[in-house]
């Protein structure tokens, strides 16, 4: 079980080598929701494409009086663009972690990060355990009850499979039937399969099993090895992997979702980042950052807070 350990957010994202340790046989990520795949440190971007941005008064001083320092929750997928480490084994980097520096940088404030399973972030922010969670969290009416969601990024579910399949396209969960679905634990994903299982036994089939994995490289272990038939996971994640592993497609978009900061509902937090969100996108950092992890397909252009869930 992962052990959470909290570090100041250096130039990067840093933890020990003890808690990498900890973390290969502890709770990874999943979520449009955390980005799935399986690339080698050495394919990790690496540029530094945050560390330019100063400090914007007017952006901080949206910031509730005597803000210093905030405790951002992470969880480690293990693969880009979502976040992993550098080829040191302990510096953390990411689409998502690149997202927070860069935010933070506006708005004058020091990080503490502490590594999370997914799955146990959003249930920790209302009790104020931390500040907030920066795992590419979708946001859903769901979720929007109990969470408030500053976005920064349009991601959502999506689905790939082995190159030998005969699958071409999910437009329907009742392609799944009799299948074996491999997601992440606690995601988007895994609720949408959940809620639609109904679809195949209505329909007199065999209903699909739904897989779900703590760390990413389970799911596609599950898929390589023939234990699932498919993975559901983020567009970005699915895309990423498919391009670095060999004998992977990927299949088709299934729902698009805005991904977002989570925070404790009514947060007075939720103003302050929305405006360095929107200063990184009117300064250029923001297309900076997405160039870097090639997702520049999944741009905002403006952030909101808790918007509607996107319908298709």
């Amino acid at each position: 079980m992962r052990t959470p350990v909290r570090r100041l957010f250096l130039p990067f994202f840093a933890i020990t080598s003890a808690t990498l340790l900890l973390t290969a046989c502890g709770s990874g990520s999943g979520g449009a929701d955390a980005s799935g795949g399986a690339a080698a440190s050495d394919e990790v971007p690496t540029a530094d494409v945050v560390s330019a941005e100063k400090k914007d008064d007017a952006v901080a001083g949206l910031l509730p009086a005597g803000t210093r320092s905030l405790t951002v929750a992470v969880s480690v997928g293990g693969t880009p663009p979502g976040t992993t480490y550098l080829s040191d084994g302990r510096t953390l980097t990411g689409q998502d972690v690149d997202v927070t520096r860069a935010v933070a940088n506006v708005l004058g404030v020091r990080l503490k990060v502490e590594q999370a399973s997914f799955e146990a972030i959003l249930p920790a922010l209302d009790s104020g355990k931390y500040d907030v969670g920066a795992s590419n969290f979708g946001v859903t009416d769901e979720r929007r009850r109990t969470i408030d969601f500053v976005t920064y990024i349009n991601d959502g579910q999506g689905f790939a499979t082995r190159e030998d399949s005969r699958l071409a396209e999910i437009t329907d969960l009742k392609q799944l039937c009799g299948l074996n679905v491999a997601t992440g634990a606690g995601t988007t994903f895994e609720a949408t399969l959940e809620a639609g299982r109904h679809v195949c036994t209505d329909a007199g089939e065999k209903a699909y099993e739904v897989q779900t994995y703590a760390e990413s490289g389970a799911v596609w272990s599950s898929l390589q090895q023939g234990r699932s038939d498919v993975v559901m996971s983020t567009i970005n994640g699915l895309r990423y992997a498919v391009a670095h592993q060999p004998g992977l497609k990927f299949l088709n978009e299934f729902h698009r979702l805005d991904v977002g900061f989570a925070f404790k509902k009514g947060t007075r937090l939720a103003p302050a980042f929305r405006a360095a969100v929107n200063k990184l996108i009117a300064d250029g950092t923001y297309d900076r950052i997405l160039k870097k992890w090639g997702t520049s397909g999944s741009a905002l252009t403006t952030s909101r807070i808790s918007p509607p869930e996107l319908r298709d």
